[in-house]
């Protein structure tokens, strides 16, 4: 793919950041994700991409801009086809309540290469490249956790695993603290939590639990870009869901590994700060209708980490960039 379609993607989750942004902690997460939606879809009617969605907002039915089968880009005949995962909004519920970890991301791979994921739970468990190879889904918890600390050079005491606060994870965090690891909790966002684990600075070494499948594939497809490891259980928890796996022929008894979700060695990533947290910073808005965002821009095969920071002047960018 080419490299520079790198910058572009960040350009498309930059806008959908500022337009989503501008909802912290005003209650109406549907206002903010179709904010977030209809400001990534106009900026994608310029990128010179043939895409597919694969993994989106929903079927066509459910969602009018950025469903799964919707062709985005310019769509020219030399344009490069390629799949590509959205979620303009991850931390819907964290935006409307003023809370941290809501970014905009894009994930991008060559065409046949993202798993097409159902919108069902997914089982997962992720960590960096220090302890890549070591986790194993159909492992305890307990082992789990021995391992990576093995493979960090760190006692058990001073692991820390990430997981969602939901009730369906109590037994997992009993399990946890019986080994006697940290955990943090964490609201929303166990995408952005996932690539965490990929940097010593953010304290995480491992996330594990339920959360959505095509969250699943946005995270493997970074932590793939940073050498980092993850695998996935699908968990479908209802007839309707059910029927989605037999319609995608979603194998339910599969452990997915990262190579499973996300094929070949061809990935970008883009993902902006919505709202501020442990890896990104969030929208800032200032006088003079400024607004500046961080981004996190990854690339395989060449493993570029990129960090932007951008002020927005908004009065002089294009409407479909505002």
């Amino acid at each position: 793919m080419n490299r520079d379609l790198c910058l572009n993607l960040a350009r498309v989750t930059e806008a959908a950041a500022l337009a989503s942004g501008k909802w912290l902690g005003k209650g109406d997460k549907n206002a903010a994700d179709q904010a977030a939606v209809d400001a990534m879809r106009r900026m994608f009617d310029t990128v010179d991409i043939d895409g597919t969605v694969v993994i989106g907002e929903g079927e066509i039915d459910e969602a009018p801009m950025l469903y799964i089968g919707e062709q985005i880009g310019t769509s020219e005949p030399s344009n490069e086809k390629v799949d590509i995962a959205v979620d303009p909004l991850d931390g819907t519920s964290s935006i409307a309540n003023g809370m941290a970890n809501a970014i905009a991301v894009i994930a991008v791979a060559p065409q046949g290469c993202l798993l097409n994921a159902p919108d069902v739970y997914m089982d997962k468990i992720a960590c960096g490249p220090k302890a890549k190879g070591c986790i194993d889904l159909r492992a305890s918890t307990a082992e789990n956790i021995k391992r990576v600390a093995k493979a960090l050079s760190k006692d058990i005491s001073d692991i820390t695993v990430a997981v969602l606060n939901r009730e369906r994870h109590n037994q997992l965090i009993r399990e946890i603290r019986s080994v006697g690891a940290r955990i943090k909790m964490i609201t929303d966002g166990d995408i952005v939590t996932a690539i965490a684990t990929c940097f010593d600075h953010s304290g995480i070494d491992l996330i594990m639990g339920i959360g959505g499948a095509p969250e699943g594939v946005i995270a493997a497809a970074a932590l793939k870009c940073l050498g980092g490891d993850f695998q996935g259980k699908l968990m479908p928890n209802s007839a309707a869901q059910l029927e989605r796996c037999k319609e995608l022929h979603s194998d339910l008894e599969k452990i997915y590994l990262i190579d499973d979700l996300v094929k070949g060695d061809e990935v970008l990533f883009s993902a902006t700060g919505v709202s501020s947290g442990d890896l990104l910073k969030g929208v800032s808005y200032f006088e003079g209708n400024i607004a500046k965002t961080e981004s996190l821009v990854l690339r395989l095969p060449s493993g570029t980490i990129r960090n932007i920071s951008s002020i927005h002047k908004l009065d002089q960018k294009p409407d479909y960039a505002k």
